[in-house]
């Protein structure tokens, strides 16, 4: 059943909502799940505006009573999923576990987090294979030494709007003592909405149970809420474990931020190595992702391009691989079939729901431009801000990093990594499947380094109020 009714307008524990037929023993009737909408960050559930401009701010707390001031001046004014649909802008915040323990929050509390959240991004670096080029020690000084404690994040459709939300996010905390703006990193759109690279952005989310957003073609049966939100089922039946007390973990998530620099002149570079000609470079990069840069799949456009294709929602993601088994059409290696294998046999045995994430990344710096080369890459500042949203953020994202973006083992690919995000080495290979014989890419790069990251809680606005008054 796809639930489409809203919580209440106030802060309760709602119950699962009953069904009003009575319960056979063979044919019982699923629950119907009711979200918390006006608990949760807007962020969360509600997709970014179209087009979109904001403001990522970097905070590190070295004063406990003011952090904790400050939580309380941001608490009224971060966006909930049910009061954010009218707006043209809103705030959300993120705060990680340093954060956290600076604010003042109980033993008890502290220790109930995970040990991945508790550790940091940059203390799970081997784990998430974030070595060589990506490793902390090369990392903005934003990021080092655990001292982004809350990240502010402004998202905005433009203009006024956009200012005004800035400005009012920046007053809560530029007459705190012993709180310090690391950094104000802007983030906007590119024109027709495309990624650094020159891609489509903004396809392909997963649909979430009891969410109230309509499901879109393709997205498949919604999944289970708890994957996503703290305090509902999950995929196993059961809520994930929690942060405790419940009011501090309930209706709350995690965040997983990373700043990629990406090398659109090497990128370029490499397409121009590979074709002589316009069409077969883009067909190259087609490959590699899985997509045209339109946005129109492989799968559905396996010949030449289909803008019309790409710029429908309604069609661009409604595709299997049902019909592509070995990647004829859609190279089992390239980025989006990595990313959400959907129906592909994989190796490694894994259910693919239990491993999605919410995106809301973000593009920053000078836009797209296929005349860029490897050369202009040093002073060109360009790339993304990937903020992957999930109840175990941590956990899947370390998952996709060992197995799926830098190991090909899991499509029988050997040593192949993600095209687009791997961490590549010298000469590293990448397989176009092909009849009569498959057709092997030479020299594929570190296209994106990583220049940062940090793990966050999100929490439900009643756990910001109760963080606020930790400390008393």
């Amino acid at each position: 059943m796809s639930a489409r009714r809203t919580a209440p307008r106030h802060w309760r524990n709602t119950k699962l909502a009953s069904h009003p037929f009575p319960e056979h023993p063979k044919f019982s009737q699923p629950e119907e799940i009711i979200l918390e909408l006006n608990a949760i960050q807007a962020s969360i559930l509600r997709h970014r505006p179209q087009p979109y401009v904001g403001t990522h701010f970097a905070l590190r707390i070295d004063n406990p009573e003011h952090g904790r001031l400050l939580i309380k001046r941001l608490t009224p004014l971060i966006a909930s999923a049910a009061n954010c649909r009218d707006q043209q802008s809103w705030i959300s915040i993120g705060i990680s576990y340093a954060g956290l323990r600076l604010l003042g929050l109980p033993e008890t509390s502290l220790a109930s987090f995970p040990e991945a959240f508790r550790t940091g991004m940059a203390g799970r670096a081997a784990q998430l294979m974030d070595t060589g080029p990506n490793a902390p020690s090369h990392w903005d000084p934003a990021f080092q030494g655990n001292q982004m404690h809350v990240c502010l994040n402004v998202f905005s459709s433009g203009g006024e709007a956009w200012e005004k939300t800035r400005a009012l996010a920046h007053e809560q905390f530029v007459d705190l003592h012993g709180i310090t703006l690391l950094g104000a990193h802007q983030f906007g759109s590119h024109p027709d909405n495309l990624n650094p690279f020159g891609y489509k952005d903004g396809i392909s989310e997963p649909a979430i149970e009891g969410n109230d957003v309509e499901p879109l073609p393709g997205q498949g049966a919604p999944i289970k809420a708890g994957e996503f939100i703290l305090g509902y089922p999950g995929e196993s039946g059961e809520p994930l474990k929690m942060p405790q007390p419940d009011i501090l973990g309930r209706n709350g998530t995690f965040l997983a931020f990373r700043k990629y620099r990406s090398r659109l002149g090497a990128f370029n570079d490499y397409l121009r190595s590979q074709a002589s000609t316009p069409a077969g470079r883009e067909l190259i990069a087609a490959k590699l992702v899985g997509r045209w840069r339109s946005g129109a799949p492989l799968t559905l456009a396996p010949e030449a391009d289909d803008p019309e294709l790409g710029a429908d929602y309604r069609r661009n993601n409604d595709f299997t691989y049902a019909d592509d088994p070995n990647g004829q059409r859609v190279p089992l290696g390239c980025h989006m079939r990595r990313m959400n294998p959907r129906d592909s046999k994989v190796s490694v045995m894994t259910d693919v729901n239990v491993h999605r994430l919410i995106r809301c990344g973000t593009s920053y710096g000078k836009p797209y431009d296929e005349s860029v080369t490897a050369s202009q890459d040093q002073d060109d500042e360009r790339g993304v801000y990937f903020m992957l949203i999930s109840a175990k953020a941590h956990e899947t994202l370390e998952f996709l990093q060992r197995e799926w973006v830098n190991n090909g083992n899991f499509q029988n690919l050997g040593d192949e990594r993600d095209p687009l995000i791997g961490l590549h080495e010298e000469n590293d290979m990448f397989t176009v499947p092909a009849k009569p014989v498959r057709k092997r890419l030479v020299g594929i790069q570190t296209f994106n380094v990583l220049k940062g990251g940090e793990y966050l809680f999100m929490p439900s606005l009643p756990a910001l109020q109760w963080i606020a008054d930790s400390g008393r």
